[in-house]
């Protein structure tokens, strides 16, 4: 065994989007001599960075004042124009603007690509005097003697499938830190870890999410508003017992920012989140938008959509959950990376904080409580049932009582009441009482199918090395995700990685196809018996969006 090199700092930061590297910004702004590093598991900075996205500059004029004046990407398209749609199968109405609480506005906001921030506010960071390091996932979390964390390791690299060693094969570094913040995003593997083992939901609804999936468009000059902000609901989810929404943005250089995202927690498992968003394109309010268009850049993602009841505690010895690892998604407005870089900064003051006062590996509890009363919370208790009233009575009457009870606390007069959450893999109900959905087949100019899409997304992962989707018990996945749900993970994965393959005479095979793992997560969240865990695979591995 070789042995491992080891590096120590102040801080590390697991993940490199928008909420570490505000969280690293900021520690450096405090105290310049703090040693900060940040991990990032993709090749790049922004790699595996996906949102639509319509940032509210909250956060970034709290970071960085100036950023308007520092050529930040996010800078270039104001949001000028925005409508609500509510489509059936033919037509659409939009939702009078006067019907929403003003916190819905979109006023002051910018469109543009989350990914082109993240690389801008890497930039900033490494300014600064960050440590960097892209292609470097965290694979596992160290202890001190009292079991705090203490740090984390890096991902062996060259490992074989059979779990030996490569001509290439390079051991992981173990990185020492006073605190490490987890930044991961939505069901992040080593967040998972840090929850069951300090009990972080003990005090808490457990997290729901959606699935967010995304095309980029070229779209004809002509049809392109800069700014332009449309959201939809309604059709096709509301033919599949479903529910969700799907989004158009005007952006930079002539190119729209289209998807759909929805909720997990549906019950039929014939549903396939992929060909709801094939089929929401071809409405003919979407369709007219990109005919004549090319597509350049497809991807997906989870979101956290628990809101402010699914929040966990935030901090334990040694460790912080930041941003989307911890869940600060405001659904109703469609955004979360002003909350998520926010709770970055909360974090970076304690930590510095702490550090001066020359402690290390302690609970930084003043994180939590300044988390619980800053705006974050503010914002995200005033639609904190709006995502439970849809999922418990429905996409029309739910908006009807989400709507109602957004307006109440806008008032001041709102229910002292949080609705609950049920976890989305209970949810999913057995197969026979269901019939199977006949989605329509790609046309290749709107829609496409799964595998081309995956090539639009510039996936790649080393072809030997250890499958980094671990199915706990196969004959399980066989008796239960088979035989009693009809297999939903061919349906609900929208890379087309899972599939049960039937031969004449032949019992139905499992086929795991790694390759096209586009880093969703969402096998983890909606398996019926959990038995699919997602781990971080080799360094660098995995999509690599451009502009998205």
């Amino acid at each position: 065994m070789s042995e491992r090199e080891s590096m120590p700092c102040d801080v590390v930061i697991v993940g490199g989007g928008v909420a570490g590297l505000s969280a690293a910004i900021r520690l450096k702004q405090l105290n310049e001599e703090l040693e900060v590093v940040v991990l990032e598991k993709g090749s790049e900075i922004g790699a595996h960075i996906l949102s639509g996205a319509v940032i509210d500059p909250k956060s970034l004029d709290e970071l960085l004042p100036d950023w308007r004046g520092m050529d930040c990407p996010m800078a270039e398209t104001p949001v000028t124009d925005n409508w609500h749609w509510v489509l059936s199968k033919g037509s659409k109405y939009a939702l009078p603007h006067l019907l929403m609480p003003p916190f819905m506005s979109n006023k002051g906001c910018y469109t543009g690509s989350l990914g082109n921030l993240t690389r801008w506010l890497a930039e900033q960071a490494e300014g600064l005097g960050v440590m960097v390091f892209p292609g470097f996932p965290a694979a596992e979390v160290m202890f001190d003697e009292a079991g705090a964390v203490a740090g984390v390791v890096t991902q062996d690299m060259g490992v074989a499938a059979d779990g030996s060693h490569k001509s290439d094969y390079q051991p992981g570094m173990e990185i020492h830190a006073k605190y490490t913040m987890f930044a991961e995003g939505a069901r992040g593997n080593l967040t998972k870890q840090m929850k069951a083992m300090f009990n972080l939901e003990a005090d808490c609804q457990p997290q729901v999410y959606g699935l967010g999936i995304k095309d980029l468009w070229d779209i004809d000059p002509e049809l392109h508003v800069p700014g332009r902000v449309i959201h939809t609901q309604g059709w096709p989810m509301s033919e599949t017992d479903s529910w969700g929404g799907g989004f158009l943005y005007h952006q930079a250089n002539g190119q729209v920012a289209l998807g759909f995202v929805t909720a997990l927690d549906y019950k039929n498992p014939y549903v396939s989140p992929y060909h709801e968003f094939q089929r929401w394109k071809t409405h003919p309010a979407i369709r007219e938008y990109l005919e004549g268009g090319k597509r350049v850049a497809y991807g997906a993602r989870a979101i956290n959509e628990g809101g402010w009841q699914s929040v966990p505690k935030l901090a334990f010895p040694g460790g912080a959950l930041i941003g989307c690892a911890a869940g600060f998604v405001n659904v109703p407005r469609i955004k979360g990376s002003h909350t998520a870089m926010k709770s970055g900064m909360l974090a970076a003051e304690s930590a510095a904080a702490a550090i001066a006062g020359g402690a290390e590996h302690t609970e930084l509890a003043d994180y939590d409580a300044a988390v619980r009363s800053s705006w974050i919370a503010k914002e995200l208790q005033q639609v904190k049932n709006a995502q439970p009233a849809v999922a418990k009575f429905g996409g029309e009457i739910g908006t009807i009582v989400a709507g109602l009870d957004m307006w109440m606390r806008q008032l001041k007069i709102g229910l002292p009441i949080s609705m609950k959450h049920e976890p989305d893999y209970q949810l999913t109900t057995r197969a026979d009482l269901y019939q199977p959905i006949a989605y329509p087949k790609p046309d290749g100019v709107l829609t496409f199918d799964r595998l081309t899409s995956v090539a639009f997304s510039y996936t790649n992962h080393a072809e030997d090395q250890p499958n980094h989707l671990q199915v706990h018990d196969m004959d399980l996945q066989k008796r239960s995700e088979y035989e009693i749900f009809a297999g939903p993970s061919a349906r609900y994965c929208p890379a087309g990685v899972y599939e049960w393959v039937v031969e004449d005479g032949v019992e139905p095979k499992f086929v795991i196809n790694s390759q096209n793992c586009v880093h969703c997560k969402t096998c983890d969240i909606k398996d019926p018996n959990q038995n699919i865990n997602w781990t971080t695979p080799e360094g660098g591995g995995g999509p690599n969006y451009p502009n998205m």
